[in-house]
Formats: C-alpha cells, sequence, structure tokens
C-alpha cells in the first residue's frame, strides 16, 4: 500500500508539486482571522500590563489636584530623594562606562587567558538577586562584616551612605554597556585596528579614531539603558541605604516610605516621576533607534 501511494506521488508532474517559495509563503502566512487574534491578544496584553498600569499612577498622582502633585513632589524629603538619585545615577553610569568600553573592548579585540571567565563575571549581576547583592556588600564592609573593624578603625564608611548606595547600583548595572558592546565590536572585527597600527598608530589613537567610532552610536543605547536601570534600582540600594529619609532614600525608597505612611497622593506623585524617566528614556531609545539605525545596523555587518 505505501509502496503504491509512492509510486503514485513520483508519477505526478512537477508542477503539481508546490514550489519552495510557495511552501514559505504558506508557512508564514496565517488567515486574517487568525492574524486578528493574535494582534488582539498581543495589544491586550500590553494593555493590561504596561499601559493601564501607567495610566493609574498618573491618574493616582493627580487625584489631589495639581497643587497637591506639585506639593508632593516639591517637598523636602522628595527633593533631597531627586537628587540623591541624579547623584548616584551621575557616578555609577560614567563609572559602568569606563568599565563597559574597557571590557567589551579587551573581549572583542584580544586573546588572553581568563577572557571565558570575565565573560561569565559581567553576566554575573543579571543571575544573582539585586538585594543579595546588597547584601554581600553590608556582609563585607557592614560594621560587623568582614572587613568592618578595619573599616571603623580608619573611620571608613561604605553602608548606610551615598558610598554603599553607588557601589551597589554599579554592580547591579555594569553589564548594561559592556553586554550592548561586545557583539558589536566582535563583529566588526579587527581589520580596522590591525591597519591603523600597521600605519603606526598606537594603541590609544587607534582607540579614540577607530574603535570607539564605530560603537558610538551603540554606547549611547547602552548609556540610556544604563541610566534608566540606575535611577529606578530598588533591592539593592534597599539594602545598603539603611532609609535614613532625607538622606540616604533614593526616589524608589522613597515612594515605599510614602506609600507605608498611606501618603498615596505623594507616593503616586513620585512614582509618576520615575514614570515619566521611563518614558523619556524609551522616546530616547526610539528616536535613537529611528535616527540612527541605519549606522548601528552598518557597524554591525562590517
Amino acid at each position: 500500500m505505501v509502496a503504491q501511494t509512492r509510486r503514485e506521488l513520483s508519477a505526478l508532474p512537477a508542477a503539481a508539486a508546490p514550489s519552495a517559495a510557495a511552501r514559505v509563503r504558506l508557512a508564514t502566512t496565517e488567515s486574517a482571522p487568525v492574524r486578528w487574534v493574535l494582534i488582539a491578544l498581543g495589544l491586550g496584553f500590553i494593555l493590561l500590563v504596561i499601559v493601564l498600569p501607567l495610566v493609574s499612577v498618573f491618574l493616582e498622582a493627580l487625584r489631589g489636584g495639581i497643587g497637591a502633585f506639585l506639593r508632593a513632589v516639591t517637598e523636602d524629603d522628595t527633593l533631597s530623594a531627586i537628587r540623591l538619585t541624579l547623584l548616584v545615577a551621575a557616578i555609577a553610569v560614567p563609572l559602568n562606562l569606563i568599565f563597559g568600553l574597557a571590557a567589551a573592548w579587551a573581549i572583542a579585540k584580544f586573546d588572553f587567558r581568563g577572557k571565558s571567565l570575565l565573560i561569565t563575571l559581567i553576566d554575573l549581576p543579571f543571575s544573582v538577586s539585586p538585594v543579595i547583592s546588597g547584601l554581600i556588600y553590608v556582609l563585607l564592609y557592614g560594621a560587623y562584616g568582614w572587613f568592618g573593624p578595619f573599616l571603623k578603625e580608619w573611620d571608613i564608611k561604605f553602608i548606610f551612605n551615598v558610598t554603599g548606595l553607588v557601589l551597589a547600583t554599579v554592580f547591579v548595572t555594569f553589564p548594561f554597556i559592556a553586554r550592548e558592546l561586545i557583539p558589536l565590536m566582535q563583529e566588526q572585527g579587527r581589520d580596522e585596528e590591525e591597519a591603523a597600527i600597521s600605519l603606526g598608530a598606537n594603541g590609544w589613537r587607534t582607540f579614540l579614531y577607530v574603535t570607539l567610532p564605530n560603537v558610538a552610536w551603540g554606547l549611547l543605547y547602552g548609556v540610556l539603558l544604563c541610566n534608566a536601570r540606575a535611577m529606578g534600582e530598588f533591592g539593592a540600594v534597599s539594602v545598603v541605604s539603611g532609609h535614613i529619609r532625607g538622606l540616604t532614600n533614593t526616589m524608589p525608597l522613597h515612594v515605599e516610605i510614602l506609600y507605608n505612611e498611606y501618603d498615596f497622593v505623594g507616593a503616586f506623585a513620585v512614582a509618576s516621576l520615575l514614570a515619566l524617566l521611563a518614558i523619556v528614556t524609551l522616546v530616547a531609545k526610539s528616536l535613537l533607534e529611528w535616527r540612527y539605525g541605519d549606522r548601528l545596523a552598518a557597524g554591525r555587518r562590517h
């Protein structure tokens, strides 16, 4: 029976069998009802999970009127939290920028022992809970930590101050820039750098005039993501901050305090500022991809 079926199929004219292009179209083209159902499911999920919660934050922030919103965001502790958040991000992001550039350049352009270990360490914050990372710094630099007695003897404090917040933020956010640049530099290869060195350029000039321009827009993309995460980080900074109101509370921590005190207007007002920051970051990211997407793609194809 099977043999007879095979003989009948082999006897069919070639035109009866669909071409390869037709098979691809049949496999990737769905009927209109299926497409509309899939689109509706996707849009519905985005509406329920992202859009509605975001809208509710702004509605709750403005529930008491513009006056109550302005009083909440200009209150002394709120202004202190905003300044501290900006300060921590202003320190952590440049540090991650320097580290990300150096790590990506070393991994993509050079061969050395321990490269796989370095890549693993870069990915480590992605697999470690932010709360655990903050706890690690407390166990290391806290009053009863490994280095606590030594630091206390020299009156050096890493925990429950700005230094601890910066350390925790740097740990949580340092993969963003490096991970954005490593695949970009790897796909570009080493030809241009080798050509520049063969023409007499030293390592610094090669990096400054050859490597850096090729990854400039990818670097900016990574900085945007790193900055957004640095300002919105909660878990790690919550452990090392000490929750000292007006001194070590960043904006996410201040939101938690206001909410626990049943100051819902104040909590949602500060949360709306963080949400606005996320929207601005998303718009900047989209504009960057729209305006310089061709350059980024060209750099990756190079």
